[in-house]
């Protein structure tokens, strides 16, 4: 008979183990949120609310949301406390704690590696979120996994409104070294040189570095953790980034190499999934012109609400002193000129961007 999911245990109160107990909770199921740090312990559990997270009674699938190096041991010290553990494991590396779950005798078919391919630059529980999940893809590698858990995990995974998406282990410590672990060394190491920079220089600072850099205020230590148990699939991508690097640096006076060069990132960038890991969208582009007053944002989604048509992306320009700012909304190629002439309608000082 197929356990229906009506009690999971979190063991890790960080960011993605709170974000998962609200998201959770908002569905009706009971949680017993666990931290070996009382303090962030204390916090997630308030951040639940009633039914707060405390313990009770065995669990139908525990959780265990811990940096990686962690995993093995927090499953040795949970045995002793339910012996009929199923392990269902979120961390953003699969192949090391696999080896190292395997390496204590537990078995792995009650183990299942899994990554929700979501999170903030902020670690803690204080910036969790009950719909950090939604729309995006959560990784499940569950080929050898018993099939009652792998229905529990599902569930799971539907309950946070995520997107499951099937891989073996080695696929997906590949992928993620890519469109992870690789991002983050890159961020990390480009703010890094921030360090030699004057105050003069580093005031004029804008939206441009803001972006590329903005990951890099990642953990330290959870990070260490899963550069170094990826560094299989992550050292080929760094030789391949180092190559290209040298190549650019013997090239920096051709103007053609340095055209092919931003070429290059621009068709790299085109091939990024749109939302919900779709495929990739072009999207259209309006400028729009509005007064430094309060109310203009919401007036405007209002507008395109009233036009029923989706924002895909917003951006905000404004400069200290200025009277005016500039709101750049992103549509599908169909829904633009709908909405441009509805703008237009309205009073609304559009112009087509790019």
């Amino acid at each position: 008979m197929a356990t229906s999911l009506t009690h999971v245990r979190i063991v890790g109160a960080g960011l993605i183990g709170t974000s998962i107990a609200l998201a959770l909770r908002a569905t009706g199921v009971k949680v017993t949120l666990c931290d070996s740090d009382s303090r962030a312990q204390s916090l997630a559990r308030d951040l639940m609310g009633e039914h707060n997270g405390e313990d009770g009674g065995i669990e139908d699938l525990c959780i265990v949301a811990t940096p990686p190096n962690f995993i093995a041991e927090v499953i040795q010290a949970e045995l002793s406390r339910n012996s009929q553990l199923r392990v269902m494991d979120i961390s953003s590396i699969k192949t090391k704690p696999l080896h190292d779950v395997s390496s204590i005798g537990f078995d792995l078919s009650l183990f299942a590696p899994t990554h929700p391919m979501a999170g903030r630059e902020v670690s803690g529980p204080q910036s969790a979120r009950g719909d950090l999940f939604q729309g995006r893809p959560w990784i499940l590698c569950l080929n050898e996994v018993d099939p009652e858990l792998s229905r529990l995990v599902r569930d799971v995974v539907s309950r946070c409104g995520a997107i499951a998406l099937d891989r073996t282990v080695g696929e997906h410590d590949q992928a993620v070294a890519l469109v992870s672990h690789l991002p983050q060394m890159v961020a990390s190491l480009l703010a890094s040189q921030l360090l030699a920079g004057q105050g003069s220089e580093i005031e004029l600072a804008g939206a441009g570095l803001r972006d590329t850099t903005r990951i890099a205020e990642s953990d330290p230590a959870l990070w260490a953790q899963i550069l170094a148990g990826n560094s299989a699939a992550l050292r080929p991508l760094l030789i391949s980034l180092q190559n290209d690097l040298s190549h650019a640096i013997e090239n920096l006076e051709d103007e053609v190499s340095m055209a092919q060069l931003i070429s290059n990132g621009q068709r790299g960038r085109a091939v990024i999934p749109g939302k919900h890991g779709g495929q990739a969208r072009n999207y259209t582009y309006l400028d729009i012109v509005i007064d430094d007053k309060p109310g203009q944002l919401a007036a405007i989604i209002e507008t395109c609400a009233a036009a029923k048509v989706n924002i895909e992306d917003l951006a905000i320009e404004h400069t200290p002193g200025q009277q005016t700012g500039l709101i750049t909304l992103a549509f599908s190629a169909e829904d633009s000129s709908i909405v441009a002439a509805h703008l237009k309608k309205e009073g609304w000082k559009v112009h087509p961007s790019r």
